[in-house]
């Protein structure tokens, strides 16, 4: 299995002016081969490409000075970047041309398979960096001892910031998953409510308005700078930190909720839903990118690839409309927070309601057996409220305040 670990990296003065040059220096291949490829007839393939970067090392000095591999990384990613936009096009999107990279745009490279190490000098970690040197790298987690380092990409932050992100491969294979479900749970992500399960939990969405507080506080500091000038670029910072610090608090919290799910439940089923697509609709856009339900799932996906559970993304039209108990419909607009059957009685909070559905369809579409009576059968009402600050370290929300 493929993971990435990710680093804080402390490299001196000296060290950041070089990894500012190779950086650039990539930036400007980056640019040189866009240039080659938007004036030819045919587009050549990427590995015709980078067997012309010999040549222009006789006369462009400076990427004698970047590692080989490095320079290579810099021509796959033209090319992925092209391959993302024909496939974006295929859609049936509109989409332009690639643009060149201005310096603010450009600010990682990538060493793949060689030109780096991993080292322990006087106790101390040290990433070896080929015609760069050594880096002091903050190891707050250790890779595993059956991981193999395949590449290494090194990336400085809008905060001035510097990361080094491992991309690891796992020789052992995953759990398997089990044919029989003892712990199976259903989920239904929203905004009020961050999630509400079929275990009568519902996880608050987490407090960060003073984050965005201090971040309108920044914005409104910086329009009245003078565009590109010295305190312009100080407050730049002061921006981008206040950004980092609202993603980092984030993703902590969807960390650790995705991590509880794997690791408690045999199954966990979820709403396939489009997340982009509903950021895109009108009204309240701005709560809906910051619940980022699109990352809570791709952590919570990968997350039971790892620790072997059943992982089922369901179709999640009429999950609220329809009864848990007898499976009728009734249309519920989006301000009433109640779920009451007309037909079989059942009374239910809505989203628990929608979330008992999701995790009917997600034992009928992965057709494993439960040991236990469906989710139909054993719908109860629930009003059990978990703040965001409960779910702990572990990933355990409790139900006791």
């Amino acid at each position: 299995m493929q993971y990435n670990y990710k680093y804080r990296i402390d490299p001196p003065e000296p060290l950041q002016e070089e990894l500012l040059y190779h950086v650039d220096t990539c930036r400007q291949l980056y640019n040189n081969v866009l240039y080659l490829l938007n004036d030819a007839d045919d587009i050549p393939s990427r590995y015709e490409v980078q067997g012309q970067l010999p040549d222009l090392k006789t006369w462009w000095d400076d990427l004698n000075n970047v590692h080989s591999k490095v320079l290579q990384m810099v021509v796959k990613r033209v090319y992925d970047n092209l391959s993302t936009l024909k496939a974006q096009k295929e859609n049936g999107r509109s989409v332009g041309m690639l643009k060149w990279k201005p310096p603010r745009e450009y600010r990682s490279l990538t060493y793949n398979q060689s030109g780096f190490k991993l080292k322990n000098t006087s106790g101390r970690p040290i990433l070896w960096l080929s015609k760069i040197g050594e880096i002091p790298i903050h190891l707050h987690r250790d890779i595993p001892e059956d991981a193999t380092i395949k590449q290494v990409t090194v990336k400085r932050d809008p905060t001035g910031e510097w990361y080094a992100t491992f991309g690891i491969d796992v020789e052992k294979d995953p759990p398997e998953k089990p044919e029989t479900t003892e712990e199976v749970v259903g989920i239904d992500v929203g905004i009020l409510k961050y999630a509400h399960d079929t275990k009568g939990y519902a996880i608050e969405s987490p407090d960060l308005s003073e984050e965005r507080d201090r971040l309108d506080c920044a914005q409104r500091n910086l329009s009245r700078k003078e565009h590109g000038s010295a305190n312009w670029e100080k407050q730049r910072e002061v921006v981008a930190r206040r950004h980092a610090d609202l993603k980092r608090k984030r993703r902590d919290f969807l960390h650790k909720l995705s991590n509880y799910y794997a690791q408690e439940y045999d199954l966990v089923a979820v709403e396939d839903l489009d997340a982009k697509g509903l950021v895109e609709l009108p009204g309240n856009s701005r709560d809906r990118v910051g619940a980022a339900w699109g990352t809570f799932l791709r952590m919570l996906e990968y997350k039971c690839e790892r620790e072997g559970t059943h992982f089922v993304a369901v179709d999640p039209k009429n999950t609220t409309k329809e009864c848990a108990s007898c499976g009728i419909k009734t249309d519920k607009p989006l301000w009433v927070r109640e779920h009451s059957c007309p037909a079989c009685g059942f009374e239910s909070d809505r989203d628990a309601n929608a979330a008992w559905n999701i995790l009917s369809r997600g034992l009928e579409d992965v057709g494993v057996v439960h040991s236990e009576l469906t989710p139909v059968e054993t719908a109860l009402p629930v009003d059990t409220s978990v703040s965001a600050k409960r779910v702990v370290e572990t990933g355990s929300p409790t139900l006791t305040e």
